[in-house]
């Protein structure tokens, strides 16, 4: 029996050795602003492996942040234009859309075209965007906008509702457009009891917290392949989204970076960046 124990705390103290010593990739794209600090996600094993490879061989650098959107995202590493590789010839990679990451703000995920050329929902090859957003109230965050605005036009023609139309009307015609959201989200759940219908979106408690606090683009969820994840930096990110922009939100004066991958251990990582790595990742 003691022999046994011998042998079972040998094997927990190798275990344990092997798991301090575990290693991961640490990203830095440096642009002339500063420098982001990143990790990638094991369980989007297809998307972590391309773009460390991408990095490796140094595709990434000189292609730009191309497409900025102050309070929304910033999108570049567009290695195949750069290439001169036509449209039609980029390389694709299969979704990796996951439950457990969603779009919070300072999440890296891949861009891909829309779902009506693209129905499997299948990122660029190279293209990825850091997610900024905003701070959403917890109700603002759970209205389905998309049901809830044609029910709402649905419930002011009743004759009960002839104030609520009056306020509609005059906000629209002030066009106090943020207003008249609010108002429109305010009614969600009075419409929901007088329709039957539900007019909400699902949201975990994790969500719900991370949306009202930290904020982030929660209407990309379920949509894009969430792969990574700004640990340092993300002040960086937040200035570049503020560039002037010309046409298709692209900036006046390039933004243009350098990406390289280091491996450290995930222990000198966590504690020089304060991240803590899931149990399962």
């Amino acid at each position: 029996m003691s022999r046994l124990k011998n042998l079972l705390i040998i094997i927990l103290f190798f275990t344990s050795f092997a798991c301090s010593g575990q290693k991961d990739y640490l990203v830095t794209i440096t642009t002339e602003k500063g420098e982001i600090k990143a990790i990638l996600f094991d369980d989007t094993p297809e998307h972590k492996s391309n773009f460390i490879k991408l990095a490796e061989d140094g595709r990434f650098d000189s292609t730009e942040f191309h497409r900025v959107m102050k309070n929304f995202m910033i999108q570049g590493g567009d290695v195949f234009s750069k290439e001169g590789l036509p449209p039609a010839e980029w390389p694709t990679i299969e979704a990796e859309i996951k439950p457990n990451h969603y779009h919070r703000k300072g999440m890296i995920a891949a861009a891909r075209q829309g779902a009506g050329v693209n129905p499997m929902k299948r990122s660029n090859g190279s293209q990825f965007y850091i997610a900024i957003g905003k701070v959403y109230k917890e109700d603002e965050l759970k209205a389905d906008m998309e049901k809830l605005q044609p029910a709402f036009m649905q419930y002011v023609q009743l004759g009960s509702q002839e104030a609520l139309r009056n306020e509609y009307t005059r906000l629209y015609k002030a066009g106090q457009f943020d207003s008249l959201t609010m108002l429109v989200i305010s009614k969600r759940k009075e419409i929901e009891n007088s329709l039957n219908l539900n007019l909400s979106k699902d949201f975990t408690p994790e969500q719900i917290a991370a949306y009202t606090t930290i904020g982030g683009t929660p209407h990309l969820d379920k949509e894009y392949s969430v792969f990574g994840e700004v640990i340092s930096g993300l002040e960086i990110a937040e200035e570049i989204a503020k560039v002037a922009t010309v046409a298709r939100d692209k900036p006046l004066v390039p933004v243009y970076m350098k990406v390289k991958v280091e491996k450290l251990s995930r222990k000198k990582i966590e504690k020089d960046y304060g991240y803590a790595y899931p149990k399962s990742n």
